[in-house]
Protein backbone atom coordinates (compact mmCIF):
# COMPACT_ATOMS: atom_id res chain seq x y z
CA UNK A 1 0.00 0.00 0.00
CA UNK A 2 1.42 3.41 -0.96
CA UNK A 3 1.96 6.27 1.47
CA UNK A 4 -0.88 8.22 -0.06
CA UNK A 5 -3.26 5.26 0.24
CA UNK A 6 -2.29 4.84 3.89
CA UNK A 7 -2.82 8.56 4.32
CA UNK A 8 -6.34 8.42 3.01
CA UNK A 9 -7.37 5.38 5.01
CA UNK A 10 -5.75 6.40 8.30
CA UNK A 11 -5.53 10.18 8.40
CA UNK A 12 -8.28 11.41 6.09
CA UNK A 13 -11.14 10.57 8.46
CA UNK A 14 -9.44 12.67 11.14
CA UNK A 15 -8.41 15.67 9.08
CA UNK A 16 -11.11 15.78 6.41
CA UNK A 17 -9.61 17.78 3.53
CA UNK A 18 -6.68 19.44 5.35
CA UNK A 19 -3.49 18.44 7.09
CA UNK A 20 -2.75 20.76 10.00
CA UNK A 21 0.20 21.19 12.30
CA UNK A 22 -0.37 22.90 15.64
CA UNK A 23 1.92 23.53 18.56
CA UNK A 24 1.22 21.78 21.81
CA UNK A 25 -0.05 25.09 23.09
CA UNK A 26 -3.84 25.38 22.85
CA UNK A 27 -3.47 29.02 21.87
CA UNK A 28 -1.25 28.38 18.80
CA UNK A 29 -2.72 29.06 15.36
CA UNK A 30 -2.92 26.00 13.10
CA UNK A 31 -0.53 26.05 10.11
CA UNK A 32 -1.64 24.62 6.79
CA UNK A 33 1.04 22.20 5.55
CA UNK A 34 -0.82 20.55 2.70
CA UNK A 35 -4.30 19.56 1.75
CA UNK A 36 -6.12 16.99 -0.33
CA UNK A 37 -7.49 18.33 -3.61
CA UNK A 38 -8.96 15.08 -4.98
CA UNK A 39 -9.81 11.55 -3.91
CA UNK A 40 -9.33 9.01 -6.71
CA UNK A 41 -10.49 5.48 -5.81
CA UNK A 42 -8.00 4.40 -3.11
CA UNK A 43 -5.60 7.27 -3.76
CA UNK A 44 -5.44 10.98 -2.92
CA UNK A 45 -3.94 13.92 -4.81
CA UNK A 46 -2.33 16.58 -2.66
CA UNK A 47 -2.15 20.33 -3.26
CA UNK A 48 1.65 20.06 -3.26
CA UNK A 49 1.49 17.54 -6.14
CA UNK A 50 -0.77 19.84 -8.11
CA UNK A 51 1.48 22.86 -7.46
CA UNK A 52 4.66 20.98 -8.37
CA UNK A 53 3.26 19.53 -11.59
CA UNK A 54 1.74 22.90 -12.60
CA UNK A 55 5.11 24.58 -12.04
CA UNK A 56 6.83 22.04 -14.33
CA UNK A 57 4.20 22.49 -17.06
CA UNK A 58 4.40 26.27 -16.72
CA UNK A 59 8.19 26.15 -17.16
CA UNK A 60 7.90 23.90 -20.22
CA UNK A 61 5.33 26.17 -21.87
CA UNK A 62 7.46 29.24 -21.16
CA UNK A 63 10.56 27.54 -22.58
CA UNK A 64 8.60 26.79 -25.78
CA UNK A 65 7.36 30.42 -25.83
CA UNK A 66 3.76 29.17 -25.60
CA UNK A 67 1.25 31.62 -24.16
CA UNK A 68 0.16 30.51 -20.69
CA UNK A 69 -3.54 30.06 -19.92
CA UNK A 70 -5.00 31.52 -16.74
CA UNK A 71 -3.87 29.89 -13.49
CA UNK A 72 -7.38 28.49 -12.93
CA UNK A 73 -7.50 26.82 -16.35
CA UNK A 74 -3.93 25.49 -16.06
CA UNK A 75 -4.61 24.01 -12.61
CA UNK A 76 -7.81 22.37 -13.85
CA UNK A 77 -5.96 20.82 -16.82
CA UNK A 78 -3.12 19.62 -14.61
CA UNK A 79 -5.51 18.18 -12.03
CA UNK A 80 -7.39 16.28 -14.75
CA UNK A 81 -4.07 14.82 -15.88
CA UNK A 82 -3.11 13.85 -12.31
CA UNK A 83 -6.48 12.13 -11.84
CA UNK A 84 -6.21 10.04 -15.02
CA UNK A 85 -2.57 9.22 -14.18
CA UNK A 86 -3.60 8.09 -10.69
CA UNK A 87 -6.27 5.78 -12.10
CA UNK A 88 -3.78 4.22 -14.50
CA UNK A 89 -1.10 3.76 -11.84
CA UNK A 90 -3.63 2.00 -9.61
CA UNK A 91 -4.50 -0.31 -12.52
CA UNK A 92 -0.78 -1.00 -12.98
CA UNK A 93 -0.52 -1.94 -9.31
CA UNK A 94 -3.52 -4.27 -9.63
CA UNK A 95 -1.88 -5.93 -12.66
CA UNK A 96 1.43 -6.34 -10.82
CA UNK A 97 3.31 -4.10 -13.28
CA UNK A 98 6.57 -2.54 -12.05
CA UNK A 99 9.52 -0.59 -13.42
CA UNK A 100 12.76 -1.92 -11.94
CA UNK A 101 15.66 0.35 -10.95
CA UNK A 102 17.65 -1.18 -13.79
CA UNK A 103 14.99 -0.32 -16.39
CA UNK A 104 14.74 3.18 -14.96
CA UNK A 105 18.50 3.70 -15.03
CA UNK A 106 18.73 2.51 -18.64
CA UNK A 107 16.00 4.98 -19.63
CA UNK A 108 17.70 7.84 -17.78
CA UNK A 109 20.99 7.00 -19.52
CA UNK A 110 19.22 7.09 -22.90
CA UNK A 111 17.64 10.47 -22.09
CA UNK A 112 21.02 11.83 -20.99
CA UNK A 113 22.72 10.44 -24.11
CA UNK A 114 20.16 12.07 -26.42
CA UNK A 115 21.06 15.38 -24.74
CA UNK A 116 24.79 14.76 -25.19
CA UNK A 117 25.41 14.13 -21.48
CA UNK A 118 26.46 11.39 -19.12
CA UNK A 119 23.95 10.39 -16.45
CA UNK A 120 25.95 12.33 -13.86
CA UNK A 121 25.94 15.45 -16.06
CA UNK A 122 22.20 15.04 -16.65
CA UNK A 123 21.63 14.89 -12.89
CA UNK A 124 23.68 18.05 -12.35
CA UNK A 125 21.78 19.83 -15.15
CA UNK A 126 18.44 19.04 -13.51
CA UNK A 127 19.67 20.28 -10.14
CA UNK A 128 21.03 23.45 -11.77
CA UNK A 129 17.54 24.09 -13.17
CA UNK A 130 16.13 23.91 -9.66
CA UNK A 131 14.57 20.45 -10.02
CA UNK A 132 14.83 17.74 -7.40
CA UNK A 133 16.63 14.84 -9.09
CA UNK A 134 14.94 12.10 -7.05
CA UNK A 135 11.50 13.55 -7.77
CA UNK A 136 12.31 13.81 -11.49
CA UNK A 137 13.58 10.22 -11.41
CA UNK A 138 10.35 8.93 -9.86
CA UNK A 139 8.28 10.99 -12.29
CA UNK A 140 10.06 9.24 -15.18
CA UNK A 141 9.40 5.88 -13.48
CA UNK A 142 5.70 6.76 -13.37
CA UNK A 143 5.75 7.79 -17.05
CA UNK A 144 7.30 4.43 -18.00
CA UNK A 145 4.69 2.63 -15.90
CA UNK A 146 1.88 4.60 -17.58
CA UNK A 147 3.20 3.54 -20.98
CA UNK A 148 3.40 -0.07 -19.80
CA UNK A 149 -0.16 -0.16 -18.44
CA UNK A 150 -1.51 1.50 -21.58
CA UNK A 151 0.24 -1.06 -23.79
CA UNK A 152 -0.96 -3.91 -21.58
CA UNK A 153 -4.58 -2.75 -21.35
CA UNK A 154 -5.17 -1.28 -24.81
CA UNK A 155 -3.30 -3.74 -27.02
CA UNK A 156 -5.47 -6.64 -25.87
CA UNK A 157 -8.49 -4.72 -27.21
CA UNK A 158 -6.98 -4.43 -30.71
CA UNK A 159 -7.29 -6.99 -33.49
CA UNK A 160 -5.70 -6.65 -36.94
CA UNK A 161 -7.06 -9.06 -39.56
CA UNK A 162 -5.14 -10.40 -42.55
CA UNK A 163 -7.67 -8.71 -44.82
CA UNK A 164 -6.85 -5.34 -43.22
CA UNK A 165 -3.15 -5.97 -43.83
CA UNK A 166 -3.70 -6.83 -47.50
CA UNK A 167 -6.01 -3.84 -48.00
CA UNK A 168 -3.39 -1.56 -46.48
CA UNK A 169 -0.62 -2.96 -48.70
CA UNK A 170 -2.78 -2.37 -51.77
CA UNK A 171 -3.59 1.25 -50.85
CA UNK A 172 -1.55 4.28 -51.91
CA UNK A 173 -0.73 4.97 -48.26
CA UNK A 174 0.45 1.40 -47.83
CA UNK A 175 2.56 1.41 -50.98
CA UNK A 176 4.27 4.58 -49.84
CA UNK A 177 4.81 3.26 -46.29
CA UNK A 178 6.57 0.10 -47.53
CA UNK A 179 8.44 1.71 -50.42
CA UNK A 180 12.23 1.88 -50.05
CA UNK A 181 13.99 4.84 -48.48
CA UNK A 182 16.92 6.32 -50.41
CA UNK A 183 19.95 8.04 -48.87
CA UNK A 184 20.95 10.47 -51.63
CA UNK A 185 23.40 13.19 -52.57
CA UNK A 186 23.38 15.38 -55.69
CA UNK A 187 25.45 17.82 -57.68
CA UNK A 188 23.68 20.48 -59.74
CA UNK A 189 25.24 22.49 -62.56
CA UNK A 190 22.64 25.20 -62.92
CA UNK A 191 21.53 26.84 -66.18
CA UNK A 192 19.74 30.21 -66.42
CA UNK A 193 16.06 30.35 -67.41
CA UNK A 194 16.89 32.05 -70.73
CA UNK A 195 20.03 30.03 -71.42
CA UNK A 196 21.73 30.41 -74.79
CA UNK A 197 23.00 27.38 -76.70
CA UNK A 198 26.52 28.29 -75.57
CA UNK A 199 25.45 28.37 -71.91
CA UNK A 200 23.79 24.99 -72.29
CA UNK A 201 26.86 23.54 -73.96
CA UNK A 202 29.20 24.89 -71.27
CA UNK A 203 26.98 23.50 -68.48
CA UNK A 204 26.84 20.10 -70.14
CA UNK A 205 30.60 20.08 -70.64
CA UNK A 206 31.21 20.96 -66.99
CA UNK A 207 28.80 18.26 -65.82
CA UNK A 208 30.52 15.63 -67.97
CA UNK A 209 33.92 16.75 -66.68
CA UNK A 210 32.71 16.34 -63.08
CA UNK A 211 31.29 12.93 -63.95
CA UNK A 212 34.70 11.84 -65.26
CA UNK A 213 36.38 13.10 -62.07
CA UNK A 214 33.96 11.01 -60.02
CA UNK A 215 34.63 7.94 -62.15
CA UNK A 216 38.35 8.38 -61.46
CA UNK A 217 37.67 8.28 -57.71
CA UNK A 218 37.01 11.89 -56.70
CA UNK A 219 35.06 12.20 -53.45
CA UNK A 220 31.41 13.01 -54.21
CA UNK A 221 30.88 15.28 -51.19
CA UNK A 222 34.08 17.25 -51.80
CA UNK A 223 33.19 17.63 -55.49
CA UNK A 224 29.73 18.87 -54.58
CA UNK A 225 31.14 21.49 -52.21
CA UNK A 226 33.51 22.75 -54.91
CA UNK A 227 31.17 22.67 -57.92
CA UNK A 228 27.46 22.27 -57.13
CA UNK A 229 25.05 25.19 -57.50
CA UNK A 230 22.39 23.52 -55.33
CA UNK A 231 21.36 24.85 -51.91
CA UNK A 232 22.86 21.78 -50.22
CA UNK A 233 26.29 22.20 -51.81
CA UNK A 234 28.02 23.12 -48.54
CA UNK A 235 26.58 19.92 -47.01
CA UNK A 236 28.37 17.87 -49.64
CA UNK A 237 25.19 17.59 -51.70
CA UNK A 238 23.47 15.58 -48.94
CA UNK A 239 19.71 15.11 -49.52
CA UNK A 240 19.25 12.78 -46.52
CA UNK A 241 16.86 9.84 -46.36
CA UNK A 242 13.91 10.28 -48.71
CA UNK A 243 11.06 8.15 -50.01
CA UNK A 244 10.47 8.19 -53.75
CA UNK A 245 7.19 10.07 -53.21
CA UNK A 246 9.14 12.89 -51.50
CA UNK A 247 11.54 13.39 -54.42
CA UNK A 248 11.24 15.21 -57.74
CA UNK A 249 10.18 12.65 -60.31
CA UNK A 250 13.46 12.79 -62.23
CA UNK A 251 15.57 12.11 -59.09
CA UNK A 252 13.21 9.32 -57.92
CA UNK A 253 13.55 7.68 -61.35
CA UNK A 254 17.36 7.93 -61.26
CA UNK A 255 17.54 6.58 -57.68
CA UNK A 256 15.53 3.52 -58.69
CA UNK A 257 18.20 2.58 -61.27
CA UNK A 258 21.25 2.82 -58.99
CA UNK A 259 22.89 0.41 -56.58
CA UNK A 260 24.19 1.72 -53.24
CA UNK A 261 27.46 3.59 -53.81
CA UNK A 262 26.76 4.31 -57.49
CA UNK A 263 26.18 7.70 -59.09
CA UNK A 264 24.35 8.61 -62.28
CA UNK A 265 25.51 10.20 -65.50
CA UNK A 266 24.55 13.89 -65.81
CA UNK A 267 20.84 14.27 -66.52
CA UNK A 268 19.33 17.48 -67.91
CA UNK A 269 16.45 18.98 -65.93
CA UNK A 270 14.68 22.33 -66.00
CA UNK A 271 17.16 23.60 -63.38
CA UNK A 272 20.32 22.30 -64.98
CA UNK A 273 22.40 19.13 -65.17
CA UNK A 274 22.26 16.89 -62.10
CA UNK A 275 24.38 13.98 -60.96
CA UNK A 276 22.78 11.79 -58.28
CA UNK A 277 24.57 9.46 -55.89
CA UNK A 278 22.72 6.67 -54.08
CA UNK A 279 24.58 6.15 -50.83
CA UNK A 280 22.28 3.55 -49.23
CA UNK A 281 18.76 2.10 -49.21
CA UNK A 282 16.48 0.62 -46.59
CA UNK A 283 13.12 -1.14 -46.86
CA UNK A 284 11.76 -2.07 -50.26
CA UNK A 285 10.95 -5.33 -51.94
CA UNK A 286 13.71 -7.54 -50.57
CA UNK A 287 15.38 -7.60 -47.19
CA UNK A 288 18.22 -10.06 -46.68
CA UNK A 289 18.56 -10.71 -42.96
CA UNK A 290 21.26 -12.64 -41.13
CA UNK A 291 19.61 -15.09 -38.74
CA UNK A 292 20.97 -17.35 -36.03
CA UNK A 293 19.34 -20.53 -34.72
CA UNK A 294 20.09 -20.47 -31.01
CA UNK A 295 19.16 -22.20 -27.76
CA UNK A 296 19.87 -21.04 -24.23
CA UNK A 297 19.82 -22.02 -20.57
CA UNK A 298 18.80 -19.21 -18.22
CA UNK A 299 19.35 -19.11 -14.46
CA UNK A 300 17.99 -16.22 -12.37
CA UNK A 301 18.79 -15.34 -8.77
CA UNK A 302 15.83 -15.98 -6.48
CA UNK A 303 14.93 -15.50 -2.82
CA UNK A 304 16.39 -18.92 -2.06
CA UNK A 305 19.33 -18.78 -4.53
CA UNK A 306 21.76 -15.88 -4.24
CA UNK A 307 23.66 -14.18 -7.05
CA UNK A 308 26.82 -16.10 -6.13
CA UNK A 309 24.97 -19.44 -6.00
CA UNK A 310 23.36 -18.72 -9.39
CA UNK A 311 26.73 -18.02 -10.97
CA UNK A 312 28.21 -21.16 -9.42
CA UNK A 313 25.30 -23.25 -10.76
CA UNK A 314 25.60 -21.87 -14.33
CA UNK A 315 29.37 -22.51 -14.34
CA UNK A 316 28.71 -26.08 -13.18
CA UNK A 317 26.26 -26.55 -16.07
CA UNK A 318 28.86 -25.17 -18.48
CA UNK A 319 31.34 -27.83 -17.32
CA UNK A 320 28.72 -30.58 -17.70
CA UNK A 321 27.99 -29.46 -21.27
CA UNK A 322 31.66 -29.62 -22.17
CA UNK A 323 31.80 -33.10 -20.65
CA UNK A 324 29.17 -34.23 -23.15
CA UNK A 325 25.81 -33.98 -21.36
CA UNK A 326 22.97 -33.07 -23.79
CA UNK A 327 22.09 -29.36 -23.92
CA UNK A 328 18.35 -30.06 -24.36
CA UNK A 329 18.28 -32.28 -21.28
CA UNK A 330 20.00 -29.71 -19.05
CA UNK A 331 17.77 -26.90 -20.39
CA UNK A 332 14.59 -28.85 -19.61
CA UNK A 333 15.84 -29.68 -16.14
CA UNK A 334 17.43 -26.40 -15.02
CA UNK A 335 16.46 -23.42 -17.22
CA UNK A 336 14.36 -20.70 -15.56
CA UNK A 337 12.94 -19.75 -18.97
CA UNK A 338 9.91 -22.04 -18.75
CA UNK A 339 8.84 -21.56 -22.39
CA UNK A 340 12.16 -22.30 -24.11
CA UNK A 341 13.16 -24.71 -21.35
CA UNK A 342 10.25 -27.00 -22.20
CA UNK A 343 11.62 -27.03 -25.78
CA UNK A 344 15.14 -27.94 -24.72
CA UNK A 345 16.18 -24.27 -24.69
CA UNK A 346 15.20 -23.65 -28.31
CA UNK A 347 14.65 -19.94 -29.18
CA UNK A 348 14.25 -20.58 -32.90
CA UNK A 349 15.73 -18.30 -35.57
CA UNK A 350 16.64 -14.85 -34.24
CA UNK A 351 17.96 -11.69 -35.87
CA UNK A 352 19.40 -8.32 -34.89
CA UNK A 353 17.23 -6.32 -32.53
CA UNK A 354 15.27 -9.23 -31.07
CA UNK A 355 17.53 -9.90 -28.09
CA UNK A 356 19.17 -7.70 -25.48
CA UNK A 357 22.64 -6.36 -26.51
CA UNK A 358 24.64 -8.67 -24.22
CA UNK A 359 22.85 -11.70 -25.66
CA UNK A 360 23.37 -10.61 -29.27
CA UNK A 361 27.06 -9.84 -28.77
CA UNK A 362 27.80 -13.29 -27.31
CA UNK A 363 25.64 -14.94 -30.00
CA UNK A 364 27.65 -13.21 -32.78
CA UNK A 365 30.98 -14.23 -31.23
CA UNK A 366 30.07 -17.91 -30.71
CA UNK A 367 30.97 -20.23 -33.65
CA UNK A 368 28.39 -22.54 -35.21
CA UNK A 369 27.76 -25.66 -33.18
CA UNK A 370 29.54 -24.29 -30.09
CA UNK A 371 28.44 -23.36 -26.56
CA UNK A 372 29.18 -19.93 -25.11
CA UNK A 373 30.79 -19.39 -21.75
CA UNK A 374 28.31 -18.23 -19.08
CA UNK A 375 27.45 -14.52 -19.27
CA UNK A 376 25.05 -12.16 -17.54
CA UNK A 377 22.22 -9.98 -18.91
CA UNK A 378 19.49 -8.10 -17.07
CA UNK A 379 17.43 -11.32 -17.13
CA UNK A 380 20.04 -13.46 -15.37
CA UNK A 381 22.87 -15.82 -16.36
CA UNK A 382 22.89 -17.55 -19.78
CA UNK A 383 24.65 -20.25 -21.71
CA UNK A 384 24.05 -20.19 -25.49
CA UNK A 385 24.23 -22.94 -28.05
CA UNK A 386 24.60 -21.51 -31.56
CA UNK A 387 23.18 -24.25 -33.75
CA UNK A 388 23.19 -22.69 -37.24
CA UNK A 389 23.24 -19.47 -39.28
CA UNK A 390 21.53 -18.44 -42.51
CA UNK A 391 20.70 -15.45 -44.72
CA UNK A 392 16.94 -15.13 -45.19
CA UNK A 393 14.93 -12.84 -47.49
CA UNK A 394 12.41 -11.35 -45.08
CA UNK A 395 11.01 -8.82 -47.55
CA UNK A 396 7.42 -10.10 -47.63
CA UNK A 397 7.31 -10.70 -43.89
CA UNK A 398 8.80 -7.29 -43.10
CA UNK A 399 6.32 -5.53 -45.40
CA UNK A 400 3.41 -7.29 -43.73
CA UNK A 401 4.83 -6.53 -40.28
CA UNK A 402 5.18 -2.84 -41.20
CA UNK A 403 1.61 -2.79 -42.47
CA UNK A 404 0.36 -4.54 -39.33
CA UNK A 405 2.32 -2.09 -37.15
CA UNK A 406 0.90 0.94 -38.99
CA UNK A 407 -2.66 -0.35 -38.62
CA UNK A 408 -2.12 -1.24 -34.96
CA UNK A 409 -0.65 2.20 -34.20
CA UNK A 410 -3.65 3.94 -35.74
CA UNK A 411 -6.05 1.69 -33.83
CA UNK A 412 -4.03 2.08 -30.62
CA UNK A 413 -4.33 5.86 -30.67
CA UNK A 414 -8.08 5.61 -31.26
CA UNK A 415 -8.60 2.88 -28.65
CA UNK A 416 -6.42 4.62 -26.05
CA UNK A 417 -8.75 7.63 -26.08
CA UNK A 418 -11.76 5.36 -25.60
CA UNK A 419 -10.07 3.37 -22.82
CA UNK A 420 -9.03 6.48 -20.89
CA UNK A 421 -12.58 7.82 -21.10
CA UNK A 422 -13.95 4.49 -19.82
CA UNK A 423 -11.63 4.17 -16.81
CA UNK A 424 -12.28 7.81 -15.88
CA UNK A 425 -16.05 7.21 -15.97
CA UNK A 426 -15.73 4.04 -13.86
CA UNK A 427 -13.50 5.60 -11.19
CA UNK A 428 -14.63 7.20 -7.96
CA UNK A 429 -13.40 10.79 -8.08
CA UNK A 430 -14.21 13.41 -5.45
CA UNK A 431 -12.83 16.92 -5.89
CA UNK A 432 -11.91 18.86 -2.74
CA UNK A 433 -11.10 22.21 -4.35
Amino acid sequence: MSFKQSLRRCVLPLLSATLLSASVSAQAEPVLLDRIVAIVNDDVIMQSELDNRAAVIRAQLSANQTRLPSEEILNRQVLDRLIIDSIQLQIAQQQGLKISDRQLNETLEQVASRNGMTLAQFREALIAEGQDYNSAREQIRDELLLTQVQQSSVNRRIRVSEQEVQNFLASEQGKDAISPDYLLSNILIAIPEQATPTMLSNAERKALDIFQQLRKGADFAETAVANSNAQNALNGGDLGWRKASELPEVIATIAGTLAPGDFSKPVKTSSGYIIVQLRDTRGGQSALVEQTQVSHILLKPTEIRSEAQTRSRIEDLSVRLRNGEPFEQLARQYSDDSVSGSLGGDLGWTQDGQMVPEFEQVMKNTPNGQFSTPFESRFGWHILWVRDRRTQDMGDELRENRARFSIRQRKFNEELTTWLREIRAQAYVELKL
